[in-house]
């Protein structure tokens, strides 16, 4: 407002440069949001009286229009003099948009100040990303700019004379500060022009056909240069931080009856999934106010943070949030494809890698998929991809523009493409009595399969039984091999071979001439007792995804005493007195018939998660010396010190050393009303892991 106080600027702000006379230039990148956040903290603290944009003067109105629309994301397609078509999405996550946008806002005028030219060459900065914005600020990153620039086009001076034409005549308008926008090899020489006398810019006449057009949900993801869920979290952060949504997980499969839920098949998709996605990476993915970016305080959002505009987001910590988002979908719709904490390690650790190969400081999200892929799997890959196109503000079909499907060929050369496909595990396609058998019967009227939970005991399906003995048997002889190498030795060949050629030794030591090395097994391993199998922790306070416990007994002789964790039984119920669970973690234990109910002893109070109270029970019934303990991290090493006090030992067994399909078939089992429902199970149940 003319003669209103305005804050003072200091020489750390977002980057601008005092360019004289009233002049404020903000040097940006191209691509990535890091720069929109720039121009939406500069434009906050300078309070501009007018703002200049680098954008064609001839495309002002329909751009005028496309900001109307946000946060709908419009296209603005128009043709070139050799009739090529040349698209511009406006979106909320561009620099230039947001300059322009900021204005309107406030009441402000804008211009755009660029020539509109054709057969200008299309430039990359020579940055290695836009992160850097964020990391180290605007004006490191413009000095950094300014020691490497590139060579000038021709048609450079030109346009810089237009955008200091433009910018001369806001400030002969009576405006005091003037923001311009614009590319960092333009700021230098577009300072240099406004010295000179400028004359009106010769420009071409307004270009015809210029159209402004409604892309479709699904191809977003190809036109943004940004996912389109980055773009939504930055649309949540423009003004305030939104508010903390309440927790929750995509909607389960089936239909449900009090506490229990029948599963029917065809997952239901809650409507408010995405927009609660994005505003919790809103909230998580940013620093909460612009003071504390410039401290290089901690990003996050904390209690007390200033009521100003939010700070700017990091695409790190934006990065890590998209992919614990789609990790809570892909456990919500299989629990026993979770993404484990040593899959999380491997993920973080080949994108630092990949990103490093090829010269970045974070890769885009065709690496982040193909490394979701290789790393996981396919179906987390699939989930991840599926939130990360996700933008909640454009709806299907437009009222007030044509809606359009634009793929990435016609916007791009040499576009990479990735198949993903969802992996799912479904039952077989009906196929004729006579060669199918009898088909599975479904429930005659609602709740019926409810009924027969009425009985007293719970049982469970003797064919799961024999594939868990048949893993805790190989986990044993896994261990032995284990303990029987540590202790074996190596030594040169002499008269004996022992027990076989130690190749690696003999390679190792092959320049010092000493021949062939042989090795020596360990004679009479000490036997394995207890098996504890930990698939997941469940050590988040916050939320229980395991809270069924129960010790069982082994029928006969060849089965052992077992204590598990797992899913509610009452959420998937499967068949007529037969629900499916899926294991958190389990405990094996031979001989049978001499285990109490673990989970209600006090000897084991001092556990602090429920994968403790498995192992100090299997410390506690072992009979041998040795204990296997598999699990995704080793336990805390006071368990250790107290498996030694009594003369025992754990054998850790790291979960991603085993094969993960095995371990996804292990996990499911089926709880049986009665042993009546055993003979019932192989029509709900099929084979074991199916």
């Amino acid at each position: 407002m003319p003669g209103a106080r305005r804050p003072a600027l200091s020489p750390r702000d977002e980057g601008l440069i005092a360019c004289g006379g009233g002049l404020y230039a903000l040097p940006i990148l191209h691509e990535g949001f890091e720069s929109a956040d720039l121009v939406r903290g500069a434009v906050a603290r300078l309070e501009p009286d007018a703002v200049a944009i680098e954008f064609p003067a001839s495309l002002q109105d329909p751009l005028t229009r496309a900001l109307e629309r946000l946060p709908a994301i419009s296209v603005l397609l128009y043709e070139n003099a050799r009739g090529e078509t040349l698209y511009f999405p406006i979106q909320p996550a561009d620099a230039l948009v947001e300059a322009a946008r900021a204005a309107r806002e406030r009441g402000i005028p804008f211009v755009c100040a660029d020539l509109d030219l054709d057969g200008y060459a299309d430039y990359r900065d020579p940055a290695p990303d836009p992160y850097a914005l964020a990391r180290l600020g605007g004006r490191r990153v413009y000095e950094a700019f300014r020691r490497h620039p590139r060579a000038p086009d021709p048609a450079d001076p030109q346009r810089e004379a237009a955008m200091a034409y433009h910018v001369l005549r806001l400030l002969g308008q009576g405006a005091r500060r003037v923001l311009l926008v614009c590319g960092m090899h333009h700021v230098e020489r577009v300072r240099g022009q406004l010295a000179r006398a400028q004359t009106t810019p010769l420009v071409r006449p307004r270009r015809r056909e210029v159209r402004l057009v409604h892309p479709h949900p699904d191809c977003l993801a190809e036109v943004l240069s940004e996912p389109p869920f980055y773009v939504a979290v930055y649309e949540a952060r423009r003004r305030r931080l939104p508010e903390a949504p309440p927790a929750s997980l995509p909607r389960e499969p089936g239909r449900r009856y009090g506490p229990f839920r029948v599963l029917s098949g065809g997952a239901g998709d809650d409507p408010q999934r995405v927009p609660r996605a994005v505003a919790r990476c809103a909230r998580r993915a940013g620093w909460a106010c612009w003071s504390a970016w410039r401290r290089g305080a901690p990003s996050g959002t904390r209690r007390g943070a200033p009521a100003a505009i939010p700070g700017p987001l990091d695409r790190l910590r934006l990065q890590w949030a998209l992919l614990d988002e789609a990790a809570q979908t892909l456990r919500a719709l299989a629990p026993e494809e979770a993404v484990q904490p040593w899959q999380r390690r491997h993920l973080a650790r080949y994108l630092r890698n990949l990103a490093w190969v090829e010269g970045r400081l974070l890769v885009d999200l065709y690496d982040l998929l193909v490394a979701a892929r290789g790393c996981v799997s396919e179906n987390f890959a699939f989930e991840l991809y599926e939130l990360a196109r996700a933008y909640p503000h454009q709806a299907a079909r437009a009222t007030d523009l044509p809606t359009v499907r634009i793929s990435a060929e016609e916007l791009y050369d040499g576009v990479r493409r990735l198949k993903l496909v969802r992996r799912q595990r479904r039952p077989k396609r009906r196929l004729p009595l006579s060669l199918a058998g009898r088909s599975r019967r479904a429930e005659r009227v609602p709740g019926e399969w409810l009924a027969g939970f009425d009985a007293e005991a719970l049982c469970s399906y003797p064919p799961e039984d024999v594939a868990i003995e048949s893993f805790g048997r190989y986990l044993k002889e896994r261990a032995r091999t284990w303990l029987r190498e540590e202790r074996s030795r190596s030594a040169p060949f002499t008269c004996s071979m022992l027990d076989g050629v130690d190749v690696r030794e003999t390679i190792r030591h092959w320049v010092e001439g000493r021949g062939i090395y042989v090795r020596e097994l360990a004679r009479g391993p000490a036997e394995v007792g207890s098996v504890v199998v930990i698939f997941d922790e469940d050590d988040d306070p916050r939320e229980e995804r395991y809270p069924f416990r129960m010790t069982w007994l082994g029928e006969h002789e060849q089965e052992s005493d077992m204590a598990f964790y797992a899913t509610d039984p009452r959420q998937s119920i499967v068949g007529p007195g037969i629900a499916r669970v899926t294991y958190g973690g389990f405990l094996l234990s031979y001989p049978p018939g001499r285990m109490l109910d673990v989970w209600a002893d006090r000897d084991y109070r001092m556990a602090e998660t429920k994968a403790e109270v498995l192992l100090l029970a299997a410390l506690d019934y072992t009979q041998q010396r040795i204990v296997v303990h598999v699990a995704s991290r080793p336990p805390r090493p006071l368990l250790h010190q107290l498996a030694a006090r009594f003369g025992l030992r754990i054998v850790h067994i790291p979960l991603g050393t085993l094969s993960p399909p095995t371990l996804q078939r292990l996990r499911v089992m089926h709880i049986l009303s009665g042993h009546d429902k055993r003979a019932l199970a192989p029509e709900y149940v099929g084979r074991p892991g199916r």
